[in-house]
């Protein structure tokens, strides 16, 4: 391996993780079928630890088929348990599927049919078993057949009801068990339903705080899911860094406007993928000082091109975390350059003109953007404002330093 290879390859500590279905994606497609032999899920465990993934996440139905029995699923999962500790990898997440088979044909959680809903959160509870004994503490809830075609058919609001009570009822399972997990929710905002119920991340964050246990739900916001409808993905993940709510988050790429494509991570769009790590490894020196890294698992939820053979599959999973570390490095170097910290420094600068940017800013220090003191500091105030809105801010230039960081240009 080359100097270059090893300086961009992972280790366990970048918490880099894969899901059985992504590097078990046999690239069936709705227009063709297989085009890649099927793989045990004890086969994958080995290919992601010759490949360097720290961890291995699974939908229930990934690793033990729908309606085994339970001795067929006890040995299943007495192997696939051996498999993690021969290769050195964990199970950071788990989740349950509840949009393949066709009992979810018009929704889980949300479905008219309260036999469906029972089934579905028995369904949950056992898959949250299998998740808490491969050690999980992560559970991802994407609502995939949440959603409608045929509006009429339901009031909307009982939907977000019937689907709080599921989040609530599965809260008081995981802590009545001791399993100690949190619960990420994903949003996406079609397909495979015509419009998906929460279909944003900043849905997901406002529903969150009506639950019953709030603390200990959070997003799993994915890179294609708010691409596809034209959204900035790094927006969403400041979003729910900022008020604490990043539980885990799912890495691919996607071309705006497209169905969900579970491209390789960064190969559509460099620059959103090189803003959402620099995001997530906290290089940016924000007004409010320098915001902390991220330090969950970073899984792709991602598939290998149809194109591909099983060699073709390790070179996928390779080239995602080769990816995301090469971005690691080039936001680490642009954050550190000086022409970049003082364009964006100048910015906060309040020019000579006697504005009290100190006295503004600090009494809102204090916890509380209001204050007596402040209103009456504001009513005084005289801006030259035709002079501030001549100021250029070079936003041309700082965008230009990061497209030379980016294509390696400038280091």
């Amino acid at each position: 391996m080359s100097d270059q290879e090893t300086a961009f390859a992972p280790t366990k500590g970048d918490k880099f993780s894969f899901g059985l279905w992504t590097v078990g994606n046999r690239g069936r497609d709705p227009f063709g079928d297989a085009v890649r032999p099927a793989v045990e899920a004890t086969g994958l465990v080995r290919l992601l630890a010759e490949c360097g993934a720290y961890g291995v996440n699974l939908h229930d139905d990934d690793l033990v088929p729908f309606g085994a029995s339970a001795a067929e699923r006890d040995r299943i999962v007495k192997d696939f348990k051996a498999a993690l500790t021969d290769h050195g990898l964990c199970v950071p997440m788990a989740t349950t599927n509840l949009f393949y088979h066709p009992i979810f044909k018009d929704g889980a959680f949300t479905s008219n049919d309260p036999r469906v809903r029972a089934f579905a959160l028995q369904k949950t509870m056992r898959a949250m078993d299998l998740g808490a004994e491969l050690g999980a503490k992560i559970y991802v809830f994407w609502g995939g057949r949440e959603g409608s075609e045929c509006d009429a058919c339901r009031d909307p609001r009982d939907a977000i009801r019937r689907f709080r009570d599921a989040i609530d009822f599965l809260c008081g399972y995981s802590l009545d068990q001791g399993y100690g997990l949190r619960f990420a929710l994903e949003a996406k905002p079609n397909e495979p339903r015509g419009d998906i119920y929460l279909p944003t991340t900043g849905h997901l964050l406002h529903f969150i705080e009506t639950l019953a246990r709030p603390d200990m739900v959070g997003v799993n916001p994915e890179v294609a899911h708010e691409t596809m409808a034209g959204l900035s993905f790094p927006h969403a993940v400041a979003q729910a860094l900022e008020v604490g709510k990043l539980f885990h988050i799912d890495l691919n790429s996607q071309k705006v406007g497209r169905y969900d494509q579970d491209f390789r991570f960064a190969s559509e769009d460099p620059k959103q993928a090189f803003l959402l790590v620099r995001l997530l490894e906290g290089t940016s020196h924000g007004a409010e000082g320098r915001y902390g890294r991220y330090e969950g698992p970073k899984h792709f939820d991602a598939h290998a091109y149809r194109s591909e053979d099983l060699a073709g599959v390790r070179d996928f999973a390779r080239g995602c975390m080769r990816s995301y570390k090469i971005l690691a490095a080039r936001a680490r170097a642009f954050d550190a350059d000086a022409e970049v910290r003082d364009l964006i420094a100048a910015s906060h600068s309040a020019g000579d003109d006697g504005f009290e940017a100190q006295r503004f800013e600090a009494q809102a220090s204090g916890g509380s953007a209001w204050s007596k003191e402040r209103a009456a500091l504001l009513a005084s105030l005289e801006f030259d404002v035709a002079a501030i809105a001549q100021r250029g801010l070079a936003w041309e230039r700082l965008d230009q330093l990061l497209f030379d960081y980016l294509t390696g240009v400038r280091s």
